[in-house]
């Protein structure tokens, strides 16, 4: 044993099998069980970290002359060598089966339920925290409806949606600003029947101002790029943009009364 550990073939073989395992398992999956890193890493990544292991590796051998003749040895006696004629017939047969087996691996269909489930309206709190004051969403209702000039809450909304929102959901509120593409999943379209009259004004309130990193896990926060506003905006500020949304989509906020009928989707 202590002769293959010192030759430099098998060292650079061990250090390539341990960094595979590191990378599979140890940073793959142990790490996002134990709550160290956020998700699996993806096998792509896995794959260029290996081949960097593997270039790596090459690399050091070939620094030394005497080191790369000791470590091409195995590899030429097995090529070359009568002796090692059994051994070139199951390498032969051993690595076609296995990069086939591979080949087929990466593209069989899988049939296995996602890792989480993802709600594009997941269900909100029954209240949050804004810049630290706490705010009861349930049947919670648009304050600016009962203050000031309509018109005033509309130009104030105007103007924020036009300064902060409209480069990811575009000057037509279709989710399609210039920074839209940018993005996986695009910003909200707030023309779709699916978004605006679908939710109550303090759903749409919540999701302004925590932004995708306010999102529970069935929204799965990395899903969404949007910032959260209430480090930015006022609350009439976002109350206002609300109206303006809805003003300018032409859709009616969901009512308290049919949410207790139905609920989000």
């Amino acid at each position: 044993m202590k002769r293959y550990l010192s030759h430099p073939f098998w060292q650079g073989v061990i250090v390539v099998v341990a960094s595979w395992v590191a990378f599979e398992y140890v940073i793959g999956y142990v790490l996002p069980v134990i709550g160290v890193a956020s998700a699996p890493v993806p096998s792509s990544v896995i794959v260029e970290y290996m081949l960097i292991v593997l270039v790596g590796v090459l690399l050091y051998m070939s620094a030394d002359e005497e080191r790369w003749q000791r470590f091409r040895e195995p590899i030429q006696a097995t090529m070359v060598q009568p002796d090692r004629r059994t051994v070139r017939g199951i390498l032969m047969v051993a690595f076609p089966v296995l990069i086939g087996w591979l080949a087929y691996e990466r593209v069989k269909p899988s049939y296995a339920a996602p890792a989480t489930l993802r709600a594009v309206h997941p269900a909100p709190p029954n209240q949050i925290t804004f810049r630290g004051e706490t705010i009861e969403l349930t049947g919670l209702e648009n304050p600016l409806h009962e203050e000031g000039s309509l018109e005033e809450h509309l130009a104030v909304g105007k103007r924020v949606y036009v300064r902060n929102c409209v480069p990811c959901h575009g000057d037509l509120l279709d989710g399609q600003g210039h920074y839209a593409q940018a993005f996986n999943p695009v910003p909200a379209d707030f023309t779709s029947s699916g978004n605006l009259p679908q939710l109550t004004e303090s759903y749409v309130f919540w999701r302004i101002a925590k932004g995708g990193p306010g999102l529970p896990r069935e929204g799965t926060p990395w899903d969404s790029a949007m910032p959260a506003w209430e480090l930015i905006l006022e609350q009439d500020e976002i109350w206002a943009v609300i109206l303006y949304l809805y003003e300018q989509s032409g859709y009616t906020p969901r009512t308290w009364e049919e949410e207790g009928e139905g609920g989000h989707e």
